[in-house]
């Protein structure tokens, strides 16, 4: 099918969506090795597992995160791109602005993982993805990026290291408390040895938790930033769901309405309109031609402004009971219209994930083991720290927000070092770099993609 949509393009586009295609490959398996640490920093430091065997572990799971971790988190990163605008402007400006994000979110991402500074991929992503977006809005107006969605992302990439940062100082003192027997209170360097066996269990438990959650929701970013590039390239092909099938989507809409036009003897004044709009909703689809380049975009579009009129008014109370009901169920799957999964797209964003978790992880699991901290991690920090990180990430996964393994993770094991000797028993310096990277990564992804996809234009 890929093959099918690329013979459609010129041998230069082709060539160049090839090469967005690798980048993006290249992206996702950089943020594997450079988030890899997250999972296996712990285990390896308390030698609980050999580090060979824990990144091999820890990728496998990563792999079968992303390979199963549905597309709310992708759908959020896509929802940040101006995609409805994109689908109408020439190729060569949405290759510019790919290549801009690309090229920034992979040297940025090699940058810090160099230097050994764990720094956030999503971050890193979003702020290309907005940089880029932004600059495309200043040169061809429309939309631009979307900023409601990026405050939400924004305020879920704040908080989530302040939650782990909390919840692990909590679960330190949680622990103190009920466990009695102060072996897991030890550091690897004091036993000289390998942990006792329920130890370990717990290490390599928290240590899966942490690489499937990291998968689950780095691996849908992935998956949002290769469909953004197939858009870009391809958007008449996947502007509608591969199978798409407007005979469905009008049985949705005539659901809703049927539902309305009860109801309209109770309450004509808000009601009837809404059932107005669903008859030209299927009168559009009635006349749809998937073979009209211009009425796909024009259907997409459409049937993101019905779902969001007929949610507007769930949320105004103007649908109740078994009408909210109704609507729904339906605008769900409706959703599916736009909102949809791309198996191949998904399995090759796992493989890259899963590769690149087996490659490269050594600098940053260093710093988290090594550098948070005076003293290095202790069993129980590590369990607590990962278990925290897991848990956030979990639950930001479920309602489709992006979060940052690295600085979840980071800050789980600074309130664990915290906890353990109070501030002064961490280490300022490397709290400093882990704080600045967090601060800049986003306005110095902002303006580089941004910039570049001012240079780009000028070749494309």
């Amino acid at each position: 099918m890929m093959l099918g949509f690329i013979a459609d393009l010129s041998t230069n586009a082709s060539i160049l969506l090839i090469v967005c295609l690798l980048a993006v490959c290249v992206f996702e398996a950089i943020n594997g090795f450079h988030d890899t640490a997250n999972a296996v920093a712990t285990v390896i430091y308390t030698k609980t597992l050999p580090p060979v065997f824990a990144v091999i572990w820890s990728g496998i799971w990563n792999f079968l995160g992303a390979m199963f971790g549905g597309i709310a988190v992708a759908m959020g990163m896509m929802k940040l791109m101006p995609l409805n605008d994109m689908m109408t402007i020439p190729l060569n400006e949405n290759i510019a602005m790919v290549l801009a994000i690309l090229v920034t979110a992979i040297a940025w991402n090699l940058g810090t993982w160099y230097f050994g500074i764990p720094c956030s991929s999503s971050h890193t992503m979003i702020g290309a993805l907005l940089g880029g977006g932004f600059a495309y809005f200043t040169v061809h107006g429309g939309a631009g990026p979307n900023w409601d969605k990026a405050k939400d992302v924004g305020m879920s990439l704040l908080v989530s290291p302040l939650f782990g940062f909390a919840l692990a100082i909590g679960l330190m003192f949680l622990l103190r408390s009920i466990i009695k027997k102060k072996t897991i209170f030890k550091s690897p360097d004091e036993t000289k040895k390998a942990p006792p066996t329920w130890i370990r269990a717990i290490l390599v438990i928290t240590c899966t938790l942490v690489s499937y959650f990291h998968g689950n929701n780095d691996g849908q970013k992935g998956v949002g930033l290769l469909l953004v590039v197939l858009i870009a390239f391809m958007p008449m092909q996947f502007a509608l769901a591969p199978n798409f099938n407007v005979a469905d989507a009008k049985a949705h809409v005539q659901k809703i309405e049927a539902s309305i036009v009860q109801a309209i003897p109770s309450d004509s004044t808000h009601l009837a309109p809404l059932a107005v709009y669903c008859r030209q909703m299927i009168a559009q689809l009635d006349t749809f031609d998937s073979k009209d380049k211009s009425g796909v975009f024009a259907l997409r579009k459409s049937i993101q402004n019905f779902n969001r009129r007929i949610e507007s008014a769930d949320k105004g109370e103007i649908l109740q009971g078994g009408v909210a009901k109704v609507a729904r169920a339906e605008i769900k799957s409706l959703k599916g219209a736009y909102e949809f999964r791309v198996v191949w797209a998904v399995v090759l964003i796992s493989v890259c994930l899963g590769f690149g978790t087996m490659v490269g992880w050594k600098r940053i699991v260093v710093t988290i083991g090594e550098k948070i901290g005076k003293s290095h991690l202790t069993y129980a920090q590590g369990a607590s720290a990962e278990l925290c990180a897991a848990a956030t990430i979990g639950v930001s996964s479920y309602y489709g927000l992006p979060v940052s393994t690295t600085h979840v993770l980071s800050s789980g094991v600074a309130g664990t070092m915290v906890a353990e000797g109070g501030v002064k028993n961490l280490r300022r310096k490397t709290i400093t770099s882990i704080a600045l990277a967090w601060l800049l990564t986003l306005p110095v992804t902002f303006a580089m993609a941004a910039l570049l996809f001012f240079l780009f234009r000028m070749f494309a």
